[in-house]
């Protein structure tokens, strides 16, 4: 008996049966007697590959397999291998590297003595007074009225800037931004400008004793950077038979 001859004598009954011939992908149906061979259906949204496509792309594989480039190495080959030496420095041995971390803390470290340099003088600004009153004659003298701003900047030995300023330091600075360039020196400043007599003697004018140097403000005041320890500001004149000298 052969499949056929089953499917004949389920059509003689009345029935309707289908058989799948898997290697074939045919569908074989009776319906109410009648054999009737149809491609199987496809089913909506699914595409099925059939078996001329299957071969045909086990023919393509087998193409490129045979085309495909072969490539022989003899049984005795050899590979060769370059090697180079590689040295290892440490970071301390490391010169380039350690001069850039010396110049990275320098410029750390000097801008950290800024920062607190400026922030000591705003705070001896801002709590500092004058120890004695501004003489009217100084009001408007563009000197005084210079000088005037640095009150409450702390003595620096050596300093010459709003950071901190000793006497010479201080005058230099002033007179500076007038145009009036002083050495750093108290000494030096008094062979500056011309000597004037006490009497005739003016705000703004450079007062000097042998080690000390302040500008006049009129009076018996001065504005100096005076010692250690202490700030910018107007003071009583404290020294004996001054010098004053005009400068400009």
């Amino acid at each position: 008996m052969t499949p056929f001859t089953e499917l004949a004598q389920n059509a003689a009954v009345g029935r309707r049966t289908a058989v799948a011939a898997a290697g074939g992908a045919l569908l074989v149906s009776t319906f109410g007697g009648a054999l009737v061979a149809q491609a199987a259906p496809v089913e909506t949204g699914h595409a099925k590959m059939n078996s001329v496509d299957l071969n045909a792309l086990a023919t393509q594989a087998r193409e490129a397999l045979s085309n495909a480039p072969v490539v022989s190495v003899a049984p005795d080959a050899e590979l060769n291998v370059e090697k180079s030496a590689v040295s290892v420095v440490s970071a301390a041995e490391n010169e380039d590297y350690q001069a850039e971390l010396a110049a990275a803390e320098a410029e750390e470290a000097a801008e950290a003595a800024a920062a607190e340099a400026a922030e000591a003088a705003e705070a001896a600004a801002s709590t500092a007074s004058s120890s004695v009153d501004i003489p009217a004659s100084a009001i408007g003298n563009s000197v005084i009225s210079i000088a005037s701003r640095y009150i409450g900047v702390p003595y620096v030995s050596g300093g010459s800037s709003p950071s901190g300023m000793d006497c010479s330091g201080f005058t230099k600075y002033v007179y500076g931004q007038l145009g009036i360039n002083l050495p750093h020196s108290s000494s030096s400043q008094a062979s500056y400008g011309t000597q004037v007599p006490a009497s005739e003697a003016q705000p703004g004018d450079l007062m000097w004793t042998p080690g000390h140097v302040s500008i006049y403000a009129g009076g018996n005041t001065m504005i100096d950077a005076s010692k250690p320890g202490t700030v910018v500001d107007f003071r009583t004149i404290w020294q004996s038979n001054p010098t004053f000298i005009r400068l400009g």
